[in-house]
Order: structure tokens, then sequence, then C-alpha cells
């Protein structure tokens, strides 16, 4: 293993998604957008709910990161990435409010008091490089979604390479919401789809 695949598997934040590549559910492939419009209402209800000012006014005025706060962001991250591994075919079961299907999410609860107090101030400009690259990748994964979809329908199964870069943009964009928007580290994330 490489210094910088260590670096990366000792990154306070490790996505998995299991890969489920044959016997695949057409029908539900065919009109995945439509089944999972009911999934896509409830999580849009929290949306509004910002997760990050809180975050970043109790970690500058009060250098503290309640325990049940960090739940409920953990909690909210790990349904949201349930439903996109959902919509971009990754799964085939329907997304569930509590249960881990298949994606394993986890993320280091922080000592706050070895975190910049300031910082949480910046960190999402320093994250600008990350947006980028991950615009970039996520025009590239939309592609590969389509295709995807066209191969499932034909073959029922799901390629594995496709499943794998899905998979590796969603950890680097779990990996820039953990440093820039819920503040669970400094650490500068990797650019790095492992």
């Amino acid at each position: 293993m490489t210094t910088e695949a260590q670096s990366q598997s000792n990154y306070p934040t490790r996505l998995n998604i299991d890969y489920v590549g044959t016997g695949r559910n057409r029908l539900t492939t065919f009109f995945r957008i439509m089944t999972a419009i009911p999934i896509l209402l409830v999580i849009s209800a929290f949306q509004n709910a910002t997760v990050v000012i809180p975050t970043l006014l109790m970690i500058l005025f009060r250098q503290k990161y309640p325990r049940w706060w960090f739940d409920f962001n953990i909690e909210y991250q790990r349904f949201s990435i349930r439903i996109y591994a959902y919509l971009s075919l990754l799964t085939d079961e329907y997304p569930s409010a509590d249960g881990a299907q298949g994606v394993q999410l986890e993320i280091d609860y922080p000592d706050v008091s070895q975190l910049n107090r300031f910082l949480p101030l910046f960190k999402w400009i320093l994250a600008i490089p990350h947006y980028v690259v991950l615009a970039i990748l996520g025009s590239i994964s939309i592609i590969l979604i389509v295709v995807a979809w066209f191969i499932i329908l034909f073959t029922g199964s799901f390629p594995k390479g496709i499943h794998n870069f899905i998979v590796g943009v969603n950890r680097w964009t779990v990996r820039v919401t953990a440093y820039a928007f819920l503040l669970t580290t400094d650490t500068y994330p990797p650019f790095s789809l492992d």
C-alpha cells in the first residue's frame, strides 16, 4: 500500500457502497426517476434546514460540536447517500430512512479542541479546487449512469468499473463535505477517488 493510499484510508471520512453486479431489477431501473419521487420529497424537506451555519457558530464561539448534532449530521449524510446510490443505479433497494442498505459511511467524531476555531470561516473557500474537479467528475458520472441504465435494461448487470468510478466520486464528495460543511476535520481532503 502506498503512503498516499495509507493516508486516505486514515482520513477521518470513509465511504463504501456494496457492488451488486448481476440480477438487477430491470423494471425498477426503467422507472427509477418516478419511483424516487416520494423519497426525493422527503429529503428536500430537510435540505432547507442548513447544517453548516449552526455547526460553524458552535465551533467558532463555543468551541463545541455536540455529539447529538454530529450524529444528526452523519445520519442525514447517510440517508442522502442511500438516495443518491438508488438514483445512480448503484442499488435496487428503495432508500431506507434508517437502514444501511449496503452503504457504509463513517465519519470520525472530531476532537473540537484540536480543530482551528477560525478555519470554518474559510474552509468552503479552500475547497474551491475540489468543487471544480468534482463538477467535472459529476458530469462524467451522469453520462456513465445513463450508459449503465441502458446496460442494466439490456443485460441485467451493472459494470464494476462504472460502479467503482461513481462510488469514488461519492467518496471524494463526502470527504469535501466533511471538511468544508460538516466541519469535522481540518485535514484537507485528498484529490483521489480511493
